[in-house]
């Protein structure tokens, strides 16, 4: 069929028009191709319309979903669905997976807190500082669960009686590398005039498991023996949480008869496992803010340390009297992201690839003015469960650096051997497991020149 030409400026149709024979068919014909043009490109610009449109939604809702969501929820219900995994970053199913190993290696989350929360021992709530992101765990060994959820609700005893008030909402923790604190923790054991009475130079803080019995009494007969030295009070405090597993109850009276005995214990009601010592160097802070702040310094140490309290008391006379915390200083200690690690932490918990500076944990000696500063700075940063970390992280907030110690030599997180000349020279170090520290202190504190 010939194409009709058409003449610039609006003209009649061309020569070839007239040649063509004119009939109803070709004219439908044409008008039709005319229709269906002008259907194309109505067609194309409503549909690039209703893509602009449809695009405008699912932004909006998309953006809106990523202001709301919650990675810690995801993790916490790993088992709610299985149609979910596949929204998670690879990251994240890593995480899970690395929980699951963290449960055989004794760092689980909430079981051991739901145990106590339904004996009456300590009711678990949302925490009161709006800043804080909390969480409460528990050793395998004192779990009856060891399944691969981050989460365990804490049991409730409700009942059928509507005059029993109701049980608040079962604690739910965000996940295993998070601690419950800033939280209100309770003393129910306490020695609220020890420093009042003994006024320290300095006060030993010695964290220790409630079933540690025998460590307590080995620092008693060597280093914890030293009342005074130098003409300076040093003043011992052996610090516990609660102990949830079978004869636990037994255990609170030897506790309350130690007690009664040494006047050195304080005891708190957390559950006392490695994951919560964070918790536990909080409280720590605490109770030197509240009962022992007329001293001018502390020092956190293990319980399985060697330390020369001579050589501390020799140190601390020279010291700064504020803002000061001393040990043994990590400087650009990078962040463990194996999940086998002891001291893992998710990108999604801490993004930084290095810590701040802070002292380690083995032992660290702080003026008496810091507890309550880092209590503030608790409020602002969140808590991870590794306790010193988490320490440098509050140093950090509040801007204040801890300081290296003034000799190399002082402190020891690797254990030295003994030798009655090298101890004599050290603040504190660490010790061999089978190391024999009664006969270590036996020499070290016999008369004569230690060289």
């Amino acid at each position: 069929m010939l194409e009709s030409v058409r003449t610039t400026g609006g003209q009649s149709q061309g020569l070839t028009d007239t040649l063509k024979p004119v009939d109803d068919s070709s004219s439908s014909s044409s008008s039709s191709r005319r229709w269906w043009c002008c259907r194309s490109r109505r067609c194309i610009f409503l549909f690039v319309l209703f893509l602009g449109v449809f695009g405008i939604i699912y932004y909006t809702n998309i953006m809106g979903m990523a202001m709301d969501w919650n990675p810690d929820w995801w993790l916490q219900h790993p088992a709610n669905s299985t149609t979910h995994r596949w929204l998670v970053p690879s990251e994240t199913l890593n995480m899970d997976e690395a929980l699951a190993e963290m449960v055989n290696s004794s760092i689980t989350t909430t079981s051991i807190t739901s145990a106590t929360t339904s004996t009456g021992i300590r009711t678990t709530s949302n925490s009161s500082s709006s800043n804080s992101s909390s969480s409460s765990s528990s050793n395998s060994s004192n779990s009856s669960s060891s399944s691969s959820s981050v989460s365990v609700p804490a049991e409730t005893n409700q009942s059928n009686n509507d005059s029993v008030p109701t049980t608040p909402p079962p604690y739910v923790s965000p996940g295993p590398y998070l601690v419950e604190y800033p939280y209100q923790y309770h003393f129910i054991m306490n020695e609220p005039q020890k420093c009042a009475e003994q006024k320290p130079f300095v006060v030993l803080m010695v964290p220790v498991a409630p079933k540690n019995r025998a460590d307590r009494d080995i620092v008693r007969k060597t280093w914890g023996s030293e009342s005074v030295v130098l003409d300076k009070v040093v003043t011992v405090i052996f610090q516990l949480g609660l102990y949830t597993g079978e004869g636990g109850e037994q255990l609170r009276e030897q506790l309350l008869q130690e007690s009664n005995e040494h006047r050195d214990l304080i005891q708190s009601d957390f559950v006392d496992c490695y994951k919560n010592l964070t918790i536990k160097t909080m409280v720590m802070m605490e109770w030197l803010d509240t009962y022992c702040s007329n001293a001018s310094y502390a020092m956190k140490i293990d319980s399985d340390m060697f330390l020369n309290v001579p050589r501390l008391v020799t140190m601390l006379s020279n010291a700064p009297k504020s803002n000061y915390m001393t040990g043994l200083v990590a400087n650009g200690g990078q962040v463990l992201r194996d999940p086998n690690s002891k001291w893992f932490l998710p990108h999604e918990v801490f993004p930084r690839s290095y810590y701040p500076r802070y002292a380690l944990g083995l032992g660290y000696v702080l003026t008496l003015d810091l507890p309550k500063k880092l209590l503030e700075g608790a409020k602002h940063v969140k808590a991870v469960y590794i306790e010193d970390v988490y320490l440098g992280l509050c140093m950090e907030h509040l801007g204040i650096n801890p300081t290296d110690s003034p000799d190399w030599n002082y402190f020891h997180v690797f254990a030295v051997p003994y030798n009655r000349c090298t101890f004599s020279k050290l603040v504190a170090t660490t010790t061999f497991t089978d190391a024999d520290r009664m006969a270590m202190w036996a020499d070290f504190s016999k008369p004569g020149p230690h060289c």
